[in-house]
Parts: structure tokens; sequence; C-alpha cells
């Protein structure tokens, strides 16, 4: 059980809220103190655990990775591709430009 008085103050949680431009009540900046607080207190536990003799992890189960062979398949020509296209231009996919432009 986390301990009630807040190692954040509630101070500290309004300039950072001021900093990010985000209003809080008062109530939110007591409970955000809080759990702040909390979390604070659990990183605390956690560096008290971690000695040198523990080696850093950043996944608990050993990963590899698998890749397959590059090996080239099967594609479509340039004509295939744009077969489908609704309009397309000097072997390319013609779009209508979206920015700053009128349509």
């Amino acid at each position: 059980m986390p301990d009630e008085s807040p190692s954040i103050t509630a101070d500290q949680v309004q300039h950072l809220a001021n900093l990010a431009r985000i209003a809080l009540t008062p109530a939110e900046i007591e409970h955000l103190a809080v759990e702040l607080g909390s979390i604070v207190e659990s990183v605390r536990k956690v560096t008290e655990v971690a000695t040198p003799d523990v080696p850093a992890t950043s996944h608990p189960i050993p990963l590899t990775n698998i890749f397959r062979a590059d090996v080239v398949g099967d594609t479509l020509t340039n004509e295939q591709a744009l077969s489908g296209a609704p309009e397309a231009f000097d072997g390319r996919f013609r779009v209508s430009a979206i920015l700053g432009e009128e349509q």
C-alpha cells in the first residue's frame, strides 16, 4: 500500500500541468499527486532490487528473429499494376493533389 503522503506535491503537479497546458481541477491535482507519488515509490523499490549482479532485461523470455530467405518471386509488370488504376501518367499512378491546391 503506497504511502498516503505523496513524494510529488500538488504544486509540482500544477506546475507540470501548466507547462503541458492542461487544465486540472484541484481534486484532479490532488489525485494525480497521490498517483504520481505511488509511481515514484514503485520505481524507487525497483531500483533497490536492481543491483549490478542482476542483468538488465528488455523481455523476460529470450526472443530470436526468424528470417525467411530473400527470394525474388513473381511480380506484376508495370502495365499489370496500372491496369486497374483510374488514371495513370508516364508509367505511374496519377492522383489529384490534396494539399494547398483547389480541386
